[in-house]
């Protein structure tokens, strides 16, 4: 290998997570890598879009080519040693698309927690309970149902996944 060949480990996640993580190290220090992506959104050499955080840059795709399941790639850059940097990537959707994911989480979940607890009252006073346990079993069937929604559009998605990856890949090692 020559002098200029870099070498890019990346230590990835399970496939099982809805928003994929990896991380790098990288021989640089962390602000002549942010540096690094600074310039090359400063001079528009990608279409891509970013916002740079202290130590955190948010990449996402075009706004021409966004859709609901877009989504967007966060590095955080953590000084491991001198002139070594571990790159932190997440890719996840759009904050308002996971924060509506959570709503819809949390509500399935109080709505489980209601019915049980109003099928338990119902059979221990021996009333109809027909409705509390239709409830009890559809909830847990709708939650399979967001995951896989959220699978869905994972997939959608990566093509987007690669654009971000590629570019952050193409500003570190040139």
């Amino acid at each position: 290998m020559d002098k200029n060949t870099t070498l890019l480990i990346e230590k990835r996640n399970a496939e099982l997570f809805l928003r994929p993580r990896f991380t790098i190290d990288f021989n640089a220090s962390p602000k002549s890598v942010i540096n690094r992506f600074s310039e090359t959104f400063k001079t528009k050499n990608t279409n891509c879009r970013a916002v740079i955080v202290d130590h955190h840059i948010f990449i996402s795709v075009p706004k021409k080519d966004e859709h609901f399941w877009s989504p967007q790639l966060h590095l955080e850059f953590v000084e491991k040693d001198e002139n070594v940097t571990e790159i932190r990537g997440l890719f996840g959707p759009k904050p308002q698309v996971w924060t509506f994911f959570m709503f819809i989480h949390f509500v399935v979940g109080g709505l489980f927690l209601v019915f049980s607890t109003m099928l338990y009252t119902k059979i221990s006073l021996k009333e109809a309970y027909f409705f509390p346990l239709m409830m009890v079993i559809f909830l847990p069937l709708f939650w399979i149902l967001l995951y896989f929604l959220g699978k869905i559009g994972k997939d959608i998605g990566k093509p987007q996944i690669k654009i971000l990856h590629d570019l952050m890949i193409s500003v570190i090692t040139n």
